[in-house]
């Protein structure tokens, strides 16, 4: 069952984040996420109204500030992963201050869950020796999944900077064609994702081709297999990082780790150079992926500690007034085909 929220202590207050908020979020802790910050101010209006008028799910950040009088002591910055907002993730759990309030942090996660209401999953990540922030999870029902290696991946300069030319596929890739991510294309790199990920993280994303595509704005390329018409290697875009660049997926197929060389590193060359022309990706490796992580270093990526990935579901009851409608005519339709005593006569009143 999710965690009932509780009573924030009155030395703090949660606010909703607003642009007046913005100029008071000029702690060190909270510098370097000015750009999802701002995002999360303009596209928080037209969302708002989005959501008054359809029942479709927010897609900007949601971010929450806690404040003690006019100082802002920590926020979260939440977001959902998919239209139907089945899955959401915690993005930043920043604590100002050298060493910050657990507490705070861990009331600020229930409450990002709590109003989350039509979340059936959460995911979220910590470093692997962030002890403190990996127990507050816990706490709150995330258990681990996975563990990755963090890379920072640099551009070589292989790909000249500028260039709007598709390159073809190295002689070594044979037949295999380079498409761009795109509605017609989505579905390709959907299968692909599917047949990489394992059941029970599929299970919890809950994704489908248009999620994938709101989450990468139309930026990724891959390796497609014509005869089969079938993606094998792909990259997408899935977010800016906060220490500069950008967070990328690559994805290789089951049947294809082969192509962990020449096809990925141009795979990386190519997204480098859409993205901005030469700055830096951030992508994630499973520890256990020995020929990817070995792969990774000899392309001279620097690693950057290892990120716990951690999921938990949540489960509510929630009352359906519509089915209890339902219910209650079914069973008055049901109550008339019962056999009935026959009714008792009236008696005539004299006149």
């Amino acid at each position: 069952m999710a965690a009932e929220p509780q009573p924030i202590p009155t030395s703090w207050r949660l606010e909703p984040l607003a642009g007046w908020h913005l100029p008071l979020l000029s702690d060190p802790a909270f510098v370097p996420l000015q750009p999802v910050l701002q995002r999360a101010v303009l596209l928080g209006l037209p969302e708002r109204l989005i959501h008054a008028l359809t029942a479709r799910q927010a897609i900007a950040p949601v971010v929450l500030v806690a404040f003690s009088h006019q100082v802002p002591l920590a926020l979260i910055i939440t977001r959902r992963l998919n239209r139907s907002g089945s899955c959401w993730q915690v993005q930043h759990l920043r604590l100002a201050g050298p060493a910050g309030q657990q507490d705070l942090g861990t009331t600020l996660l229930r409450e990002a869950i709590h109003r989350a209401k039509d979340a059936a999953s959460w995911i979220a990540s910590a470093s692997s020796l962030d002890s403190q922030r990996l127990a507050m999870l816990r706490e709150q029902g995330f258990q681990p999944l996975r563990t990755d290696q963090l890379w920072c991946w640099q551009a070589s300069g292989a790909t000249a900077p500028g260039s709007t030319t598709s390159p073809a596929a190295p002689s070594s890739l044979g037949e295999l064609q380079l498409r761009t991510l795109n509605p017609r294309s989505g579905a390709l790199l959907w299968l692909l994702e599917q047949a990489a990920n394992p059941a029970h993280l599929r299970q919890l994303l809950d994704r489908r081709v248009e999620d994938l595509l709101d989450q990468s704005h139309g930026k990724g390329w891959m390796w497609v297999d014509p005869s089969r018409n079938q993606a094998v290697a792909a990259v997408r875009w899935i977010g800016e990082h906060a220490g500069g660049g950008h967070d990328v997926e690559l994805t290789v197929h089951p049947g294809w780790e082969h192509l962990i060389g020449d096809g990925c590193e141009q795979l990386l060359q190519i997204a480098s150079q859409r993205l901005g022309d030469g700055e830096p990706l951030w992508l994630r490796s499973d520890v256990r992926d020995q020929s990817r992580q070995h792969w990774l270093g000899q392309q001279g990526a620097q690693q950057h500690g290892e990120r716990v990935l951690m999921a938990r579901s949540v489960w509510r009851r929630q009352e359906h007034p519509a089915q209890a409608k339902v219910g209650k005519g079914l069973e008055a339709v049901l109550g008339q085909l019962q056999p009935q005593r026959r009714p008792m006569p009236t008696p005539v009143a004299p006149r």
